[in-house]
């Protein structure tokens, strides 16, 4: 009884091999686009990392974005920490955690107003 399921294991690790890790260069400057779901306005920004900037009550601070090598399947990620200001408060949190530029809805911001996601890293000085 335990040969067949030792026979399938071996059968399934011939078969698809282990994947190895892809590597990525850090890079100085995230791109976002940012939609304010209020005004309909959606607008490209660039950050450098450790940085921050605002967008309407929103205060973004990228603090790392990796990019894959350019031999590599194109892949873009970014460690971001978003906080919110509001009159008469504390900076509150939103989110803090990876963002993928192919992946946006695995790790996705949730706020009523705003939506953010990653479209790449960059590593020349932020356009204004």
């Amino acid at each position: 009884m335990l040969r067949p399921a030792i026979l399938t294991l071996l059968l399934l690790t011939a078969t698809f091999p282990a994947l190895a890790a892809v590597p990525t260069q850090d890079m100085p400057i995230v791109v976002l686009r940012v939609l304010d779901k209020a005004t309909a306005r959606v607008e490209e920004v660039e950050a450098e990392t450790n940085k921050t900037i605002t967008f309407g009550t929103l205060l973004v601070t990228p603090r790392s974005c990796k990019a894959s090598l350019p031999e590599e399947t194109p892949e873009a990620a970014a460690f971001l920490e978003i906080g919110e200001l509001k009159p008469g408060h504390p900076d509150a949190p939103v989110f803090r955690g990876w963002m993928f530029a192919s992946s946006p809805a695995l790790s996705a911001m949730e706020h009523p107003v705003y939506d953010i996601w990653l479209i790449g890293c960059k590593s020349n000085a932020p356009t204004k």
